[in-house]
C-alpha cells in the first residue's frame, strides 16, 4: 500500500476530478512513456486515476516529483509560454485528459477555487522544500535524503530502479560519487542493497 505525503489534498484532488472527468476522456499509458502538456495546438490537464507518475523537467530530465494516484497535473502552468515539464509512467497508469482551457472554465462556474488552491499549494510548497533540501547540502546529505524518499516511494518504483539512478535522476551528483557513497554506507551495514536495488535502511547517521 502506497502512503500519500501528509499534506496531500487527497479530498480536494478527488473533488476537483469528480467535476472534471465528464469533460475529459481516458487513455492509459505503459511503464516508462511519456506525456505533454501540450499537443501541438493547446494546453492539457491530466486526470490520474491509477498508477504513479513522475514528473521531469524538460531538457535535462531531472526528475521533481513522483505523483501517486489520485492527482490533477496542469493547473500549475496555466500562464507557462512553453512547456518545461513532461510527465513519465512508473507503472501501468490509467488517466484522463481535457482542455486545460476547459478545466479552468468548470473550476469557474462550479466555484471549485478552494480545490484548487489546495492542489496549487501542495505542489508549489512540495517544490519550495525540495529547493530547500538541496541549496547548500553536502554530497552525503543529499544522498541520505534522496534514500529516505526512495524507502518512502512506492515499491513499483522502488523494485525497479537502482539506488544510484534514482539519486541520480533527482541531482547533479556525479555518479562515481553517489556510488562510493552508496558502497560505504553498504559496507558499515547501515543499508541493505542488493542489485543495486535498495532493500532496508538500517540507519543513516546525520553526518558521515
Amino acid at each position: 500500500m502506497t502512503l500519500s505525503p501528509p499534506n496531500k489534498p487527497v479530498t480536494q484532488i478527488n473533488n476537483l476530478i469528480e467535476y472534471l472527468i465528464p469533460y475529459s476522456s481516458l487513455f492509459s499509458i505503459k511503464t516508462g512513456e511519456t506525456i505533454q502538456y501540450s499537443n501541438g495546438t493547446e494546453k492539457q490537464c491530466f486526470l490520474l486515476h491509477k498508477g504513479v507518475v513522475t514528473q521531469h523537467r524538460q531538457g535535462d530530465g531531472l526528475v521533481l516529483s513522483t505523483d501517486v494516484a489520485p492527482f490533477v497535473f496542469g493547473l500549475s502552468n496555466q500562464f507557462s509560454l512553453r512547456d518545461t515539464v513532461y510527465l513519465r509512467g512508473e507503472e501501468p497508469c490509467l488517466l484522463s485528459r481535457l482542455s486545460l482551457e476547459i478545466a479552468v472554465e468548470v473550476i469557474a462556474e462550479k466555484a471549485l477555487w478552494e480545490s484548487q488552491s489546495r492542489l496549487l499549494a501542495f505542489e508549489s510548497s512540495r517544490l519550495y522544500d525540495q529547493c530547500a533540501r538541496t541549496a547548500k547540502m553536502s554530497s552525503y546529505d543529499i544522498i541520505r535524503d534522496q534514500l529516505l524518499e526512495l524507502m518512502n516511494e512506492p515499491q513499483s518504483v522502488r523494485l525497479n530502479i537502482t539506488a544510484a539512478n534514482y539519486i541520480k535522476s533527482r541531482c547533479f551528483l556525479s555518479r562515481s560519487g553517489i556510488m562510493r557513497i552508496l558502497s560505504e554506507l553498504r559496507t558499515g551495514g547501515y543499508i541493505k542493497i542488493d542489485r543495486g536495488i535498495l532493500l532496508q535502511i538500517n540507519h543513516l547517521p546525520l553526518k558521515y
